[in-house]
Parts: C-alpha cells; structure tokens; sequence
C-alpha cells in the first residue's frame, strides 16, 4: 500500500482482491471511515491505530492467523466494525473472546452484533486466561527459586569439602585459601571472573525472585522440599525447616526422606526429632553427606523404624566398602531391612552379616564397664515393653512364638546397641551428662560420710551414761539367781 498518504479527505477505499500481503503505510488518512481490504494475502497490518476516523474495517477472506499480526487494531479508539472471517485466526476456539477481550469499542463482530452475554462470557474467559497466566508464571519463578536454592548448596557443598580437604593436605602453618566465613552469599574467594561472573548474575536472579512468591521454605543455599510422600532437604539450613509446623495430615504422609549436600554429622542430632515430627518414615536417602566410615551407621539405630536405606555413591565414600552393606544389615538388624539401594535383602545376606560381624559385638560388649552394661540393659527392656504394649489389641491370640519375635524386634541387642556412634557434639553432651553424675554421685557420699560422722560423735558423749545403764540392768536381772534363770530357760524355749 504506496502513494495513499496525501489522501487526507478520502472517506471510503475499496482495496479488495489485490495481493496485497502487509496492510501498512495509512499514515495521512484523517478522514477514511471505512476500510475493504477483503480477499487478499494479508499477513499483518500496522497503523491502524494512527486513523482517528476509521470506523469499519473488512479484512474477511485473509491469511492472518496471530492476533499479535492485527495488535494495532486494539489501539483504535474509533473502530467499532470488523471482519476476520476466512482467516485462519478465526478457526481458532480462543477467536471470538481474545478479539472482545482487546477490542472493548466493537459493536459487530463479522458483520454479527455484539451482545452483553458475548460480552460477558469473553470478560469471564480473560479472567480466566489470566488467572492461569498468573499460575504459569508463579510456577516458573518457584522453580527458578529452586534450581538457584539447590546450586547454591552444590555450591556450598563443594566448597566445604575442598576446604577439609586443603586442611587435610597442606602443612598446619599454611593459610588455607577459604576460610569458614566464605560460605555463604558472599563471594567465593576461589572463583576465576567468568565464574564470578555467573555467580553475580544467579545471585542477582535469586534476590529479585525472593520478593516474588512465599509458602516455600527457601534461602539462597537451603531448599526443604514436600513432594508427595517424600521430604527432600537440601543443604545445612534446610534443617532448620524440620521445627516449623507441617500438619498433621502432611507429616503422616511422609514415608522418605532425602538428604543432599548436608554432612552426615550435622544429621545425626536430628534423627530423634524426625522420628517424632514424622512418625511413619520408612525410607531414607543419603547423597552427598560424606558417609565415610561403617561407625556412622550406628546412629541410624536411633530410628523407630526402617525399611529402606538408599545410600549413593557421589560424596558417600563409605560405598566402595566392599562389606558396608552386610554392615549395615548386622548392626540395623532389629529394623529387619527389607531393600538397600533398592536391592531386596537375601536371608543370606542377614547370615553373612551375622558372621562377617557378630564377633564384634561380642567383643565390645565383653569390654563395657558393668555399669554401662546393666544401664544398657535396661533400657533394651523397656524398648521391648514399649513395642509389646504399642502392639497390644491390634493382633488377638499372639502365641508365645509371636510374642518372642515381638520382643526380638521391639530392640537391638545388647552386643548391637554397644557399637554407637557420637560425633562431637553428642560426645561433648554425654561428657558433661557424665560429669554431672559424678558430682551427684561424690555429692551423695560426702553426704551420708558427714551423717555417720555425727552419728560417731553422738554415740562417743552418750555412752558412759548407756554402758552404765547396761550394768545396772544385768545386776538387778541376776540379784535373783532363779527368777533369772527361769527367765533365760522361757526365752530358749520360745526361740526354739
């Protein structure tokens, strides 16, 4: 469309059937009115909105199939008839309600009038079309959050290993590279630029993210994640998320949980609160939590119940242990494991961990001091009453046989719960438990060491007055020598 722009008086042009494939250059029309561009191969077109009298376009019978391709038609302020029928844009469903959605100034619609219910119905469908827009676009930005939040503990993960590992290698008086404070949003200090580069850009994604969407438990490098019946944790922080409240319904459908990025270490004081907050896990996880010793397992006897162990091999060198899972099986053998990394568990298995290891725990337990062994005892015992009593009514007519296997799976055995395993923290707390036993303890004899003392010394003030006594008894007993002996012979016969 050439040469039409010094038009400015012409009201109506008829511009039907001529190849035309870009409706564009109207710049200069102020009078046109009506506009007929039917049957030709228009594609888009563009400056309608530039028309402040066009009142009636026909554009029936054209290959326009985006409404993007006919956006400017929107923009007009006087347009109130149009056609589109014979294009492909009008074959589609969202046709007639996204045309009224945009263009709330049409009267006809392909020579059609315009009601209030189409009205209506096209107002109730752009709410729509939004509302799941708004969703879509929520649903991006959570899971851009959560692919930031996992990186970054990959991240943190990776440099808290390189770090031990620098401090295992290098000499003591060498400065490490990184220190502790590094690990965190701050810079990493052993990034190279473009790496820095990379980092400062998903830095900047996440901070203007955060402020976007809430009701996930996020932060830059932690991410606590409920998907169905499994708990994924992500890195040191997401632990934290275990004290938040999570329902009822929601905890008891927790039957896995997933660690990654988090130090084995750093788990095992949360275990007996897991065991409370979800009572029916079943399954747990481990990846990238430097499991790197058999002892380790031990702590996972601090569980009310398990199943299934998956333990994988990226950063668990504990996995090239040729013998790690007889292990495992021997020492969590009152669980009764039924898959370990997703193998089923042989009967021989059970018997291969039983001889490969059963030595040990008989050795340990010959070596514990009498006092830890009857404490150890004890509490085996009430962890038997304790299964026996929670099973109690649910199965009438247990036989003896049932009860035995009852009371063989309600604890470890004593050689079992012998091998634990105390990372610092919990030696440190049973270090002071055990000094404060010991000063009850010395306490309580100091006590009763001064109480016999006094008992002493009163007895030494009172007893020339009670030996006197005494003496003064035997002579007025014996002043009568046969009254006294009557009374030695009744005494005799009534012991007998």
């Amino acid at each position: 469309m050439e040469n039409i722009n010094h038009l400015s008086e012409l009201r109506v042009l008829n511009l039907a059937g001529n190849l035309i494939v870009h409706a564009e250059n109207m710049n200069g029309l102020d009078s046109l009115t009506e506009l007929n561009l039917r049957r030709n191969r228009i594609e888009t077109v563009r400056d309608a909105d530039t028309l402040p009298c066009l009142q009636r376009i026909f554009l029936s019978f054209n290959n326009i199939s985006r409404f993007e391709n006919i956006a400017c038609l929107a923009d007009s302020y006087s347009l109130s008839e149009v056609t589109l029928d014979g294009n492909p844009i009008a074959q589609e469903s969202w046709y007639k309600h996204t045309i009224l959605r945009h263009m709330v100034q049409l009267r006809q619609l392909d020579m059609k009038k315009i009601t209030e219910e189409e009205r209506r119905m096209a107002s109730v469908m752009a709410r729509k079309e939004d509302d799941k827009k708004r969703e879509i676009h929520k649903q991006a930005i959570l899971k851009e959050k959560r692919r930031l939040a996992i990186s970054n503990a990959a991240r943190q993960w990776e440099m808290q290993q390189s770090i031990a590992t620098a401090k295992d290698t290098q000499p003591a008086q060498v400065k490490p590279p990184c220190t502790a404070s590094n690990i965190n949003i701050h810079k990493p200090c052993h990034l190279n630029e473009c790496e820095h580069e990379l980092w400062q850009h998903e830095s900047r994604s996440d901070g203007m993210l955060t402020s976007g969407v809430s009701g996930l438990s996020i932060a830059e490098s932690h991410l606590a994640e409920l998907d169905r019946d499994t708990l994924h944790l992500y890195g040191f922080g997401a632990l934290e998320s275990l004290e938040r409240s999570w329902g009822v319904q929601a905890a008891a459908a927790v039957t896995t949980v997933s660690f990654m990025f988090i130090d084995f270490d750093d788990i095992i004081p949360i275990l007996p609160r897991l065991r409370i907050k979800f009572p029916n896990i079943l399954h747990f996880k481990f990846q990238d939590t430097n499991l790197h010793k058999l002892q380790q397992f031990n702590a996972l006897a601090l569980g009310r119940r398990l199943d299934q162990l998956t333990v994988s091999p990226q950063g668990n060198p504990v996995v090239n242990f040729t013998l790690w899972k007889y292990y495992v099986l021997f020492r969590l053998n009152h669980f009764g494991l039924q898959k370990i990394n997703g193998v089923e568990v042989t009967p021989m298995d059970i018997v291969m961990g039983e001889r490969f290891f059963g030595i040990l725990s008989r050795v340990a337990a010959s070596h514990l001091p009498q006092p830890r062994l009857l404490s150890l005892l004890g509490e085996i015992k009430k962890k038997q009453l304790n299964f026996i009593l929670a099973g109690k009514g649910k199965k009438p007519g247990i036989t003896v046989e049932e009860c035995k296997d009852s009371i063989k799976l309600g604890a470890e055995s004593i050689g079992r719960a012998v091998l634990n395993y105390s990372n610092k923290d919990i030696a440190t707390e049973q270090l002071k438990e055990t000094k404060m036993f010991c000063q009850t303890y010395v306490r309580g004899l100091v006590k009763d060491a001064a109480l016999i003392n006094v008992k002493n010394e009163s007895l030494h003030k009172l007893w020339p007055q009670i030996f006197i006594e005494l003496v003064r008894d035997c002579v007025i007993q014996m002043s009568n020598k046969n009254s006294h002996m009557k009374l030695c012979l009744k005494n005799i016969m009534e012991q007998k």
